[in-house]
């Protein structure tokens, strides 16, 4: 059976590559620094692919009666989307995709009722693009976008629904001693183009991330609903439905939240989580 080699859920936040010099020298290396621990990481793990969910920013799902999930089956990605690159800071990049592997986790869930389609080529913003910065190109990605912003979006109990049936894709379906990574983008809290723009919620972030660290998937669904999400950053904190996906895909074991930087240059809390073991 194929294996996870590595789980982690990540914030995506643009100005990451865009405007970095902007923070304070010591939020600028403690923000560097995590995500190079992030590539590091993933590098030692030697994966073959690396399975990706991220939140789709009204790029390429419709905005009326979008499905949940959306699959990509390319064979070949160029990003940042053009009018992303300037903002980013990022000149551009080419990754492999891996259509065989994104065809089951289709197939399967699908018979399993999620609600989720598929594309080809669909356009990347800041939702893959920051984390390959240092994550690196040289690994094929099977980007999974999730709609998280424009309602109906999943519900908790949804998206651990969905991570453990990636779960057992990976382990019952895809082929045999596949190595297979998976990241979760998004969050941490932040409320784009609103009245708290500016501002994150610390304490919720703390939360979650103590949260994440416990894994303890009831508990995550009871409390961590999309209301509370959004009391703490309409419009951007509901993105963390990824990371429960992750955790969910994890099995159950516990996380070990790896950095966390409240950045209001960064308009968002910059942190991550690493599963290093998986039930």
């Amino acid at each position: 059976m194929a294996e996870f080699v590595s789980i982690m859920g990540m914030a995506h936040a643009p100005g990451v590559t865009g405007w970095i010099e902007s923070c304070p020298q010591e939020e600028q290396d403690a923000i560097q620094a995590g995500y190079e621990e992030l590539g590091a990481i993933m590098k030692a793990a030697k994966p073959d692919v690396i399975v990706g969910v991220a939140n789709d920013h009204l790029l390429n799902l419709p905005l009326k009666s979008p499905p949940h999930w959306r699959v990509d089956e390319a064979a070949d990605w160029h990003g940042p989307a053009e009018f992303f690159k300037a903002w980013l800071k990022q000149p551009g990049y080419h990754v492999k995709g891996r259509p065989d592997v994104a065809a089951r986790i289709h197939e399967i869930a699908s018979a399993e009722g999620h609600k989720i389609d598929k594309g080809s080529g669909l356009l990347f913003d800041d939702n893959w693009s920051v984390p390959l910065w240092y994550l690196g190109y040289d690994v094929p990605i099977v980007p999974i976008h999730m709609n998280c912003i424009n309602p109906p979006v999943p519900t908790p109990e949804e998206c651990v629904a969905f991570g453990r049936t990636l779960r057992k894709i990976v382990r019952e379906d895809l082929p045999t001693d596949l190595r297979v990574g998976l990241i979760a983008t998004g969050g941490l809290s932040h409320e784009p183009g609103g009245p708290r723009y500016f501002t994150m919620d610390d304490a919720f972030d703390r939360w979650f991330l103590d949260l994440m660290a416990e894994s303890d998937a009831d508990r995550v669904c009871r409390e961590a609903t999309v209301e509370r999400m959004n009391a703490a950053g309409g419009g951007g904190t509901t993105e963390l439905l990824a990371w429960m996906v992750a955790m969910a895909a994890a099995g159950g074991t516990r996380a070990r939240p790896t950095f966390y930087v409240p950045s209001a240059e960064m308009r968002c809390g910059i942190g991550a989580a690493v599963w290093e073991s998986f039930a």
